[in-house]
C-alpha cells in the first residue's frame, strides 16, 4: 500500500484523481444525509421558536464571540451527561441559524443552562465574571447595560421564516413591541407575548430594571431559554438515562 502511494505521488494527474475520489467519498458521506433530514430530524410537538428578545440576545451572543468559548452541545459521554444533563438532540437546534453547537470549551457547555442560575447571577457574571466565579478567565461585558436596538428584529424574523422557522406575519409584525413587553411583566403587551409564544416563555425584567430595555435583558433572556424551549425530548432523555 505504501509503495502504491509512493508511486502515485510521482504521477501528478494520478494524485489529483486520487484526491478528487477521496474528497468525493467524504463529501458524499457528509452531504447525503442532508437530503433525508426532514425524515430523520423530527421537530418536537412542544418546540417553540425564540421570542424576539431571546433572538436579539442570540445575536449578541454571536456578536460578543461567546460561541468561541462555550459550546451548546452535550456529547454522548458519561462525564458530560453527569455534568451538563442529557445529551443534545439535533431537533432541539432545528431552527437555529447559524447552529451554535460548537466544539471548543474554554468555559462550560451551555446547552442546558436555562434556569440553572438566577437572572441576577447572570447579570453579575456578565458585568464582572470574577465577582461570582473567582477563578474565571472570562472577559467582562459591562457595556451590555446600554439600550437594545430592537428595530431590526422583525426583519430578521421574516428572514428566518423563509428558512423554515415558524414565524408568521403576526409574530413578525409584533416583534419590536414583544421584545419590549417581555422585559415588562406588568405592561399591557406582556399577555400578548404569552399568547404568541406560550406560558413557557419567561416574561420579566431580566436585568432588574423594568423601566428600560437593554442588551443585558436580551442576552440573559437568551441564556435562560437554552434547553427550555422543548421539554418533550429533554424529559424523554432524562428518563432514558436514569
Amino acid at each position: 500500500m505504501l509503495k502504491l502511494h509512493y508511486n502515485l505521488e510521482k504521477i501528478s494527474m494520478g494524485l489529483v484523481v486520487g484526491i478528487i475520489v477521496a474528497a468525493s467519498i467524504g463529501g458524499a458521506v457528509e452531504i447525503a444525509p442532508l437530503f433525508t433530514i426532514d425524515q430523520t430530524v423530527e421537530i418536537p410537538d412542544d418546540m417553540r421558536p425564540h421570542t424576539p428578545l431571546e433572538l436579539a440576545g442570540r445575536e449578541l451572543f454571536i456578536r460578543e464571540g461567546c460561541y468561541a468559548c462555550h459550546s451548546q452541545m452535550v456529547r454522548h459521554l458519561a462525564d458530560e451527561i453527569d455534568r451538563y444533563g442529557p445529551y443534545s438532540l439535533a431537533s432541539e437546534s432545528a431552527w437555529d441559524h447559524p447552529m451554535l453547537w460548537g466544539s471548543k470549551r474554554t468555559g462550560p457547555d451551555l446547552a442546558r443552562l436555562g434556569g440553572k442560575y438566577s437572572d441576577a447571577w447572570h447579570v453579575a457574571h456578565l458585568i464582572d465574571p470574577r465577582a461570582v466565579v473567582p477563578a474565571s478567565i472570562m472577559p467582562a461585558y459591562p457595556w451590555l447595560g446600554r439600550p437594545l436596538d430592537a428595530e431590526d428584529i422583525g426583519a430578521q424574523m421574516a428572514t428566518l421564516a423563509r428558512l423554515g422557522v415558524p414565524y408568521d406575519d403576526v409574530l413578525v409584525a409584533n416583534a419590536a413591541s414583544d421584545a419590549l413587553a417581555q422585559s415588562r411583566p406588568d405592561s399591557e403587551g406582556a399577555a400578548g407575548v404569552a399568547e404568541r409564544y406560550g406560558d413557557d416563555a419567561a416574561i420579566r425584567s431580566f436585568d432588574g430594571d423594568p423601566s428600560r430595555l437593554t442588551e443585558m435583558d436580551a442576552l440573559v433572556a437568551y441564556l435562560q431559554s437554552l434547553g427550555t424551549r422543548a421539554r418533550e425530548p429533554y424529559a424523554a432523555l432524562a428518563e432514558e438515562l436514569q
